[in-house]
């Protein structure tokens, strides 16, 4: 176009006279409305119309969901391009999100929790994240047992965006009244302390306040089966725990109930939960996770507690841990997208501000890092020192593809058994066998 504008100027100019001169001046004036014109088509739109993504999953509270929305909107701010519509799931969230996957209506990206991880990877529903992982991620940051659970064959599923391991949360007034200076560090030291902590003020026969609350449920007995050399599955989905080391390893949570009577469960004292229990001073000790700190600071802001790491069990190290991952549909026309998402809320980044405030703990190793130095600099949270701790040797709660007919069959036979209803090696045959014949069923 210059070049042609050059050309004829050069013409027009040359004519002497004055009628080309006024003719030359309209001819100009047609070539600049020519050039504006064709700039004009030429160049492209300066805005391009947003990618919206929708990620969905679950609020744990008012100012969690403040929090991540936040971190969206930062996400938003350093990707102009996406944008992030959140939705809130709150009743049968799985439920939901399977429901959805098969009318090809679920969300580009959405939560998975580990139980749920094994039968979502068999199913083809989940987009694999390999591909999309660069070097400079760094992969080998995250703790590999909060990325196992979401790994399958070598592929990469989810990413863990955060996670909760169980700590012995103890009331340090209590302790100090019982002559007890320091948590116990092993199950046998954690019995004489129960001994200690158990008291009948009135003395009607039943303690006011008990050692140690308990919930016997697989999901706080599947680390001490473990450290039994038990397995809650086998390689093929099936149940195995019960066998004689699985049994072993749930049979201490039985005696101390049946036989010291220095724990209790949170129905029996009319609370609703462990941390309730505790809060309410009838336990002196009970195991929970990341998720009981802030509860127990707003609902009792005058308990005196602090964690420690659980105590020992068969001289073996052991915790649960719970993750949940940010996943990719893998029927998404947004890929590229939601991995920036995905990226960018598992990322050091992200993960550092959606982590900073306690709601959650972090699954990169570095991050933790950071957490852990400013508890040591007297700067950070002592109280999930622990937790954060114990994440290196925690067994990830998943029991297969299965769960539901593992978990509930073992709780309720595992319950009855603690309440002396049967004796538990009958318990767990029962819930054992009951389990397999649902999971032959389903295949």
């Amino acid at each position: 176009m210059a070049t042609k504008v050059y050309f004829y100027t050069n013409i027009i100019n040359s004519c002497p006279n004055k009628i080309w001169q006024k003719v030359r001046l309209r001819i100009l004036t047609l070539i600049a409305f020519l050039i504006i014109v064709s700039c004009q088509q030429t160049v492209p739109p300066s805005t391009v119309e947003p990618v919206t993504l929708k990620l969905s999953g679950w609020s744990a509270s008012p100012a969690e969901q403040r929090l991540l929305n936040q971190v969206l909107r930062d996400f938003e701010a350093s990707h102009p391009s996406i944008r992030v519509r959140f939705e809130v799931i709150a009743d049968q969230y799985m439920d939901v999100i399977k429901t959805r996957l098969i009318g090809d209506a679920a969300p580009d990206v959405f939560y998975l929790d580990a139980m749920e991880a094994p039968f979502f990877m068999q199913q083809n529903v989940l987009e694999p994240l390999n591909a999309y992982i660069p070097a400079a991620f760094d992969l080998a940051d995250f703790e590999p047992n909060l990325l196992q659970p979401f790994t399958l064959q070598n592929r990469v599923y989810g990413l863990p965006k955060d996670f909760s391991t169980l700590a012995l949360f103890y009331n340090r007034k209590a302790f100090a009244a019982a002559g007890l200076s320091h948590p116990p560090k092993t199950w046998e030291e954690m019995l004489i302390a129960s001994k200690k902590l158990t008291i009948d003020l009135n003395k009607d026969g039943r303690p006011d306040q008990y050692g140690f609350g308990i919930l016997p449920e697989l999901s706080r007995q599947a680390h001490s089966i473990k450290a039994f050399g038990g397995q809650v599955v086998n390689t093929r989905g099936y149940a195995t725990f019960a066998t004689d080391d699985g049994i072993n390893g749930v049979n201490p949570m039985v005696q101390q109930y049946q036989n010291d009577r220095t724990s209790a469960r949170a129905i029996d004292v009319g609370a609703n939960n462990g941390s309730e229990m505790f809060g309410q001073g009838k336990a002196a000790m009970v195991i929970e996770g990341n998720w009981a700190i802030p509860y127990l600071q707003s609902t009792f802001p005058n308990l005196d507690f602090a964690t420690a790491e659980l105590p020992k069990i068969n001289n073996q190290s052991a915790t649960m841990a719970f993750t949940v991952a940010y996943v990719m549909n893998h029927q998404t026309q947004h890929k590229q997208a939601a991995w920036e998402l995905i990226a960018y809320l598992t990322g050091k980044v992200g993960m550092e501000k959606w982590t900073g405030t306690g709601f959650a703990l972090p699954s990169r190793k570095s991050v933790a890092q950071k957490l852990n130095a400013q508890t040591l600099e007297g700067d950070g949270d002592r109280l999930r020192a622990p937790l954060l701790a114990g994440v290196s040797y925690a067994t990830p709660w998943q029991v297969g593809q299965f769960p539901t007919a593992i978990v509930n069959n073992f709780n309720n036979q595992y319950l009855s058994a603690l309440l002396g209803q049967q004796l538990l090696p009958t318990a767990m045959i029962r819930a054992q066998e009951s389990a397999n014949q649902q999971i032959k069923a389903a295949l």
